[in-house]
């Protein structure tokens, strides 16, 4: 395979437009570009969770989730392309069954925190969140596979079990949600008042 970049600058986005991979050009803020940039942060955040230390098993889960992300991220860019199938889906389904199976049940609300790993993973969920938003937002004016917005939120959900994985096999215990709000109003009124 020959050079497929061969200058990293071009100049042609100097006037605030990108260029498709289909070839068109579009706003730099464009809704498509808004999906398959914040697919790209996606994957950028997953890419700190080997440093930091995670399992083999789940550092290559995520290896492999970085991979479809840029599946993702071209099929996005592309008018007209599908890549992502409902297999892919699937795939995160049984990862998630997989995972949560392990996992002791929630009582309460899980704060994003633990040890960084997991805290790096919790901010993955959030962005890939938002990816599921902007990808949303670009099916009203632009088609869109409806795996890709399904593949979104399952991996979402994915990331949120894998950060309890995380904390859970380094011995960190999770942070949980304890609202002062919440449990004032569930106590009995007080006779004295």
């Amino acid at each position: 395979m020959g050079n497929r970049l061969s200058r990293i600058y071009t100049r042609t986005g100097d006037d605030g437009t990108t260029g498709l991979g289909d070839g068109d050009r579009v706003r730099k803020d464009d809704a498509r570009v808004e999906a398959y940039g914040t697919v790209d942060e996606l994957n950028s955040a997953l890419g700190m969770l080997s440093p930091l230390g995670i399992p083999a098993d789940l550092d290559e889960l995520v290896a492999s989730l970085q991979q479809k992300l840029f599946d993702l991220g071209g099929e996005l860019c592309i008018p007209g392309r599908v890549v992502i199938e409902s297999s892919d889906v699937l795939q995160l389904e049984q990862e998630l069954d997989r995972l949560n199976a392990s996992l002791p049940p929630l009582r309460e609300f899980v704060l994003p925190g633990g040890n960084a790993a997991a805290a790096a993973c919790h901010l993955a969920r959030a962005i890939c969140r938002r990816a599921e938003r902007r990808t949303i937002t670009m099916a009203e004016s632009a088609a869109v596979n409806s795996h890709s917005i399904r593949y979104l939120n399952r991996l979402s959900d994915l990331l949120f079990v894998l950060a309890r994985t995380i904390n859970l096999r380094s011995g960190h215990a999770e942070v949980l949600w304890a609202s002062t709000k919440m449990a004032k109003a569930n106590q009995p009124p007080d006779p004295e008042s």
